[in-house]
């Protein structure tokens, strides 16, 4: 894919590709954008605008044909292009994403989670070791690891940002309820939890 795909359209072709799952999964072949937009309750317009940057074509009077639509948002999005990471924290959020499988479909390898309790390091969970925090520096270096999934409390979330910072990861993936500071060429993509749950029932 040679166009940028903007935040809020990766957002919104997840989604359609959960349909998309869906569908495959009832042995359905097509699909139209309408259809999309009726369970998403966005406009048709928009969806077709999604679907056209990814140069799938759909046909008259059909839709799109399913599994091509679902390849198509897959060669976009980089499924099959694995990233690995660390779960940092291994407290009650940091567990439950270690024990979601669904990741991996979408090119996510969590390799271990991290944690400075005693009582945690050496156990596992699904599959995956917690560890010493003071291991990932070499570990992150031998497995070629710029990932971080942080589910720290929120008082040690810039300390651990800094630890972070120093063994070369790259990507933060912030869970933590806290502003981090960081160089430059480090990003941070915030998942703001509270602030969603405020969106979605502002006006309850």
């Amino acid at each position: 894919m040679e166009k940028k795909i903007s935040e809020k359209v990766i957002n919104r072709l997840t989604l359609y590709h959960c349909i998309l799952a869906d569908y495959i999964n009832a042995d359905i072949e097509f699909i139209s954008s309408k259809q999309i937009a009726m369970l998403l309750k966005i406009d048709d317009s928009q969806v077709r605008k999604d679907i056209n940057l990814l140069n799938n074509s759909g046909k008259c009077r059909v839709g799109y044909i399913v599994k091509e639509l679902k390849r198509s948002i897959e060669a976009a999005l980089s499924f099959s292009k694995t990233k690995k990471a660390f779960i940092i924290g291994a407290g009650n959020l940091g567990m439950a994403l270690a024990k979601y499988d669904n990741f991996t479909n979408y090119g996510l390898n969590i390799l271990a989670l991290f944690d400075n309790d005693k009582k945690k390091i050496g156990g596992t969970v699904n599959h995956k070791m917690i560890l010493d925090i003071s291991k990932l520096p070499n570990l992150a270096r031998k497995s070629s690891v710029d990932i971080a999934i942080l589910t720290v409390p929120r008082e040690f979330a810039q300390q651990t940002a800094d630890f972070l910072v120093k063994a070369n990861i790259k990507y933060i993936w912030n869970f933590a309820p806290a502003v981090l500071d960081v160089p430059d060429d480090v990003q941070v993509w915030n998942e703001n939890l509270m602030g969603n749950f405020l969106q979605f029932t502002y006006n309850i």
